[in-house]
């Protein structure tokens, strides 16, 4: 992977006119997109990794780090080649020229974002928030949405600057992990040799794929960073450093956990588990508080639902300045210059979606929809070599792009009928939407 040399020119005068403000830095990029990638996952991931492959937990986290990493490329070209809000859609409208394919993309990222908003609201107010009070659980994901959206329409800075916070508890947590099992270790207790045992008659190659798809889900959302591209200070230099080192910082903290989760306890505890790494920090006998755990959880579901916001309504921003929505849609706040219709938008529409309730096929459709978009993306990159732009940008191995095909795919043909069919809905309502756009659009011009 390499960046062409020449440095950029008359950065001052883009930033002036732009109507976004650019102020994240390098530091609160990586912080980003490491709280976003960390998410609320890994708090659960254990348990159900090791049905998979049993005290290999960080195999599967590995190989999902790859694949990710692949996709990861591609992003890192296009988001330094072409800087500005919408991401994908943004990328599928100049590589592919075909409006209703643009619209489609970005209409699966919002999906997803939305779809994935409402699962952590839920998350949010499920078992874990009952440790502290006991309140309905849709009410409460609704209320913490409308949190959400207030803190996310305050402005980009405070947003991420809170997201420093809230990554800085859950890099803690999963740090305690490592340290809770490395003093269980040194006082002769534990089972290392649990980390490299599979279950009986697995097959290795088999049994290591299947645990990836399942890990796969705990590195998605690096791609909302694209989204924020337009507020980001000197991209070109600050989003591949940013994006690479958060993803390999995350895979690196996973594999950890996942040797000490299988040092602490067997395989068949870890996966009779809700809450793996609570019952892992107890097995090391630290005494830690049951009720710690709980609160980081709740700070991780948290920020995610922060970031997924931020992502989802500036790609509404950004397909509206790009006119695949509504035009009302790009009108941001006079001070805050912050997305003020799109954050309203995108916040109902996630509040709506927790009445779904079902935590599982929300999560499942999130990651079937972003495999679509990273399938786009990656043919993306390979389209728009053709394209020259004046400012120095990131280019990736054309071998990357090629091979993040390649793995979306075979990711994909791992989906169940039902989650194919609850995307299915989702997207035959973006077309309908679309459609109707259109016909309106074609009124308003007639008059």
């Amino acid at each position: 992977m390499t960046s062409t040399a020449r440095a950029d020119t008359g950065e001052d005068a883009a930033d002036a006119a732009d109507k976004l403000k650019r102020k994240i830095t390098g530091p609160l990029l990586f912080m980003f997109i490491l709280g976003d990638v960390l998410g609320a996952g890994i708090y659960a991931l254990m348990g159900v990794l090791s049905e998979d492959v049993g005290g290999m937990l960080w195999a599967p986290l590995l190989v999902a780090l790859l694949l990710a990493l692949l996709t990861a490329g591609s992003y890192a070209e296009l988001v330094t080649k072409y800087p500005k809000a919408g991401g994908a859609a943004v990328f599928a409208e100049r590589a592919y020229r075909q409006p209703m394919v643009s619209f489609l993309v970005g209409f699966c990222m919002l999906a997803a974002g939305v779809t994935s908003a409402a699962g952590l609201a839920l998350a949010f107010a499920g078992d874990y928030l009952a440790t502290f009070v006991d309140v309905p659980a849709i009410p409460a994901a609704i209320g913490f949405l409308a949190l959400v959206a207030c803190l996310n329409a305050r402005g980009i800075s405070e947003s991420v600057k809170s997201n420093v916070v809230m990554t800085v508890i859950e890099l803690t947590g999963l740090l305690v992990v490592v340290v809770a099992v490395s003093v269980m270790v040194g006082g002769g207790r534990g089972d290392i040799n649990r980390s490299v045992q599979l279950p009986e008659s697995a097959t290795p190659a088999v049994a290591i794929l299947a645990g990836a798809i399942v890990a796969y889900y705990s590195f998605v959302g690096f791609e909302t960073s694209a989204n924020v591209a337009e507020e980001i200070r000197n991209p070109g230099k600050v989003y591949p450093a940013a994006l690479f080192g958060a993803l390999i910082t995350a895979g690196v903290l996973y594999a950890l956990v996942g040797i000490a989760s299988a040092i602490a306890l067997p395989s068949s505890e870890l996966s009779g588990s809700s809450g793996p790494l609570l019952a892992v920090v107890a097995a090391s006998g630290v005494g830690i508080p049951d009720w710690l755990f709980s609160a980081i959880a709740l700070v991780a579901v948290a920020n995610g639902a922060l970031l997924t916001m931020i992502m989802s309504s500036r790609l509404a921003y950004g397909m509206a300045e790009h006119g695949l929505l509504p035009g009302a849609l790009s009108r941001v706040l006079p001070q805050r210059r912050t997305p003020w219709v799109a954050i309203v938008a995108t916040t109902v529409v996630a509040m709506l979606l927790t009445l779904v309730g079902d935590l599982s096929t929300l999560a499942e459709t999130v990651v079937l929809l972003l495999l679509i978009v990273f399938i786009s993306t990656n043919v993306a990159v390979l389209v728009l070599r053709c394209d020259t732009v004046e400012h120095s940008h990131f280019r990736v191995w054309t071998a990357v792009p090629v091979l993040g095909v390649a793995s979306c795919v075979l990711l994909l043909t791992q989906q169940t009928a039902k989650v194919w069919l609850f995307a299915a809905i989702l997207l035959v309502v973006g077309v309908v939407l679309y459609l109707s756009a259109r016909v309106a659009t074609r009124r308003a011009n007639r008059t």
